[in-house]
């Protein structure tokens, strides 16, 4: 038993010694019944914030008006967590912190003006009452660790045994109340394998033209969630199918019905590309790869034309390039991110030139940073396409055989070293001591003074 796990089952004794009720709930319930172990867990009591802290003297608060208060693991087990390093909103910090379990009131909510939260809510003695305002019949089980009695108020248990994803009550207000939980039931049929209910799928198709008034920061979280759990070709295929996705990603569905180069790409149009690659995503993967998979043709559509040879993109990663940078600024990612996600999308082509490259272009090539996603999204491009894995198996057998040392080496000469020699700092220094580390990645140039004697042959002061 995990010791986040036993840190769960105390909170929940020492509540019920105090005279309160508790009870497991949500995703850790649903988990453990599916046989899998929780990423974290939560804790539901008819306790007011306010008894919980007097009780857990070391609990934040992090979301006391939503009756949610996060309990640390004590510090000899690890738990022991600034407080000022927890994010605010009162749904993000189990899954962010692994030492926390989440405490919250039986609570009955009132009124959603801003289609995410709450306007009010209202504490209740009642579990049941709880479990009604939740999301999915498969995430409102209660679990009593104890005894392991599961208190299904919503038929969850049945759902869970047929793979079904159900709202709780009337679907359509479940999504009104909260827009997210239309991107959630998408990620959860689609991690699950599971079918989505009728009306429930009939409500998100009625109300995705709505999904927009989810802030940008927590479609990406749901959207990354549904690309690296490992079911991102499914989960791509229903934001399609509910209307989801001409809302998030309008770029993405642009791609469908933009056909190919059939020699290149029997597999079909981009849209079907683009999928098969999220199908062939490693897992665990990357963010940032899952990202540069998605969009790695994004440039493709805009860029569409029929010559007289064949289709052709022309520019397409150039344009793709520029989208992706906007799209994932919009999404509020960091600016690292951006960066290695934009760096995929700009290099994903340069593979077909890779046994042709000059020696020094193609180390310059394998030292890009995080080149493993490089050559992993290459791969599954490839795989996605014509199959061809030539150039795949090229530069991972380059980089195998070749020293860090050799891809990166320490520089022959140096700015000072041109001083010292009579040059005067400028642009020029860029273009000399480019060249000299051109000849020096060829192999050309081993030693300081052959590199001295290289500028001064061809670089005259």
């Amino acid at each position: 038993m995990s010791v986040i796990r036993e840190h769960a089952i105390e909170i929940i004794r020492t509540l019920r010694a105090t005279g309160h009720q508790a009870y497991l709930c949500g995703g850790c319930v649903r988990d453990l019944l599916l046989g899998r172990e929780p990423a974290d867990y939560d804790v539901t009591t008819d306790a007011t914030p306010t008894e919980v802290m007097r009780i857990f003297p070391d609990t934040y608060e992090v979301g006391a008006q939503f009756g949610v208060v996060l309990v640390p693991l004590p510090a000899s087990n690890g738990g022991a967590i600034a407080s000022d390093a927890l994010p605010g909103g009162p749904a993000e910090h189990s899954s962010k912190h692994p030492h926390v379990v989440e405490v919250a009131t039986f609570r009955s909510d009132i009124g959603y003006s801003d289609g995410r939260h709450p306007d009010q809510v209202r504490f209740s003695k009642d579990p049941r009452e709880d479990v009604m305002r939740r999301d999915f019949t498969i995430n409102g089980l209660l679990l009593d660790p104890i005894s392991y009695q599961v208190l299904d108020f919503v038929d969850g248990r049945k759902d869970l045994d047929h793979g079904i994803i159900r709202a709780i009550g009337d679907p359509e207000q479940r999504f009104i109340e909260d827009k997210l939980r239309m991107l959630r039931a998408v990620r959860f049929a689609a991690r699950f394998a599971y079918e989505m209910e009728a009306a429930t799928f009939a409500a998100i198709e009625r109300l995705a033209s709505d999904i927009g008034q989810v802030s940008r920061e927590r479609m990406r979280d749901e959207l990354t969630k549904m690309l690296i759990e490992g079911r991102a070709h499914r989960a791509f295929l229903l934001l399609d199918q509910t209307g989801l996705l001409p809302e998030v990603l309008p770029e993405i569905s642009a791609m469908k019905g933009v056909a190919q180069p059939p020699e290149y790409h029997p597999e079909g149009d981009v849209f079907v590309h683009t999928l098969l690659l999220l199908e062939n995503l490693p897992h665990p993967c990357p963010r940032t790869l899952a990202w540069g998979a998605l969009l790695h043709d994004v440039g493709k559509p805009p860029t569409f034309r029929v010559a007289p040879d064949r289709i052709r993109f022309d520019g397409h990663v150039e344009v793709g390039v520029k989208m992706a940078e906007r799209i994932c600024r919009g999404l509020r990612f960091s600016n690292d991110d951006i960066e290695q996600i934009v760096a995929l999308v700009a290099n994903h082509m340069r593979f077909a030139d890779v046994t042709r490259m000059k020696e020094s272009t193609l180390k310059r090539f394998l030292r890009l940073p995080r080149f493993q996603e490089h050559l992993e999204l290459h791969r599954i491009d490839c795989q996605a396409s014509h199959g061809d894995l030539t150039s795949y198996y090229f530069t991972r057998n380059k980089l195998e055989a070749t020293p860090t040392e050799n891809i990166r080496p320490t520089p022959l000469v140096t700015g000072r070293d041109l001083i010292a020699a009579g040059y005067i700092p400028g642009p020029r220094f860029k273009q000399i001591l480019s060249s000299v580390e051109d000849s020096q990645l060829e192999g050309t140039l081993v030693s300081k003074e052959q590199a001295l004697e290289f500028v001064a042959r061809n670089f005259p002061v």
